[in-house]
């Protein structure tokens, strides 16, 4: 594979950071930055992304320090992004800054907490942590005089907003008729940045969830010997490096990722090439009438379905995980409990709010794991987790 020089021209169906649809808000240029490069700045200097780090991913933050949180998630998804991204010739920054915001609105406690504040949300419009993403940079963000939120480019805010429903998306277009949301009633596509931000995000987790996993003493490397595209991997590693086997320490583990890994961008570089040669899409605006086109091959993309089916039923259903998000489930559902009946323990500015619902959800997807324990203890009296 021949990679283009750097910096490289951008391709035909890239988004072009001078050709950028703007903001809501308009502001003038900040040169010598392009647009997607302000995003990313803004985007790093956010109350909500410094949160991430106390986020976690699929252990509690309180289980250890080594396993990923958010944040280590996002950069390494930012990471990959930006690598193949280079190698497409599409638009890195832009890259960078959809996957750094992708997981700015996820509630403390992870999968287990957004179901809660879905439940809690039921009945007052829902939640959804993309949608909550795109909120967290509409409108929560309080930094700038001029404006709510950070008042993000279009296109780096069409890639935060990767899910959306039917209703939701209709409730978005009713306040901006031609905004991110318009895709999911057209039924078209996003730009090729923000696809390849939803591949290399699928990356990322299903190789340090295997990671995570074994740390934890969850999963095991024998199981994995059962997964295709992990044992073809791990064999590999063996023939270059035998004495692996017998060898203390992890060593083994991050080889075969870092090979599995690498296998896996070159696959989607490759299928991604040779998607965009069969459509030739003229300009970033063809690519979104095409079908999707940042693909992994579909014998990878089978092995890879195989892991994630694998890791969900060996790891995220395991009985200890299990146990530890029924108990981050309890606190969250007590916490809006708690602030609903009584919204004055609250800020001020969410307890002011006119819609006292949505107020709490907002509240409480903005908390650190530590915090919303700290919080449910102070409200409860109660430690769901032993220190």
């Amino acid at each position: 594979m021949e990679f283009p020089p750097y910096p490289a021209p951008l391709a035909p169906w890239a988004s072009d950071p001078r050709h950028t649809r703007g903001r809501r808000i308009p502001e003038p240029a900040a040169p010598p930055r392009n647009e997607h490069q302000r995003d990313r700045d803004r985007i790093v200097h956010s109350t909500a992304f410094r949160r991430l780090v106390y986020k976690t991913q699929v252990f509690i933050n309180h289980e250890g320090d080594l396993f990923r949180t958010r944040l280590t998630h996002s950069l390494e998804v930012a990471q990959l992004g930006r690598s193949a991204a280079r190698a497409l010739q599409l638009n890195e920054d832009l890259v960078e800054a959809i996957a750094l915001a992708h997981d700015l609105g996820h509630t403390p406690f992870g999968h287990a907490g957004q179901d809660a504040l879905a439940e809690c949300m039921r009945a007052h419009g829902g939640f959804e942590h993309n949608l909550q993403s795109l909120r967290v940079v509409d409108e929560l963000e309080a930094r700038y005089p001029a404006f709510d939120g950070l008042n993000l480019t279009f296109e780096t805010r069409e890639g935060i907003l990767k899910h959306c429903s039917a209703a939701n998306a209709a409730r978005l277009l009713r306040t901006e008729p031609e905004g991110p949301a318009r895709r999911f009633v057209d039924r078209t596509q996003p730009s090729l940045e923000a696809q390849l931000v939803n591949l290399a995000d699928a990356l990322a987790y299903n190789a340090h969830d295997i990671d995570d996993g074994v740390r934890s003493g969850l999963i095991t490397l024998a199981q994995l010997d059962d997964i295709a595209i992990f044992a073809r991997f791990k064999q590999a590693v063996l023939a270059d490096h035998p004495a692996l086997l017998a060898a203390p320490g992890r060593r083994l583990l991050f080889e075969t990722l870092r090979r599995m890994l690498s296998a896996q961008m070159a696959d989607l570089i490759a299928s991604t090439q040779a998607a965009l040669r069969a459509q030739a899409p003229a300009d970033a605006q063809a690519v979104r009438m095409a079908p999707p086109l940042v693909c992994f091959s579909p014998a990878l993309q089978a092995e890879v379905t195989v892991l994630q089916r694998f890791l969900f039923s060996a790891l995220y259903r395991h009985p200890q995980v299990v146990q530890t998000t029924a108990l981050a489930r309890q606190a969250l559902v007590e916490l809006f409990d708690a602030y609903l009946a009584d919204p004055g323990a609250m800020p001020a500015d969410f307890a002011q709010a006119a819609d006292t619902p949505r107020a709490v959800a907002d509240y409480i997807a903005g908390m650190t794991d530590r915090y919303a324990l700290r919080e449910h203890h102070r409200l409860t009296g109660r430690r769901l987790f032993a220190d």
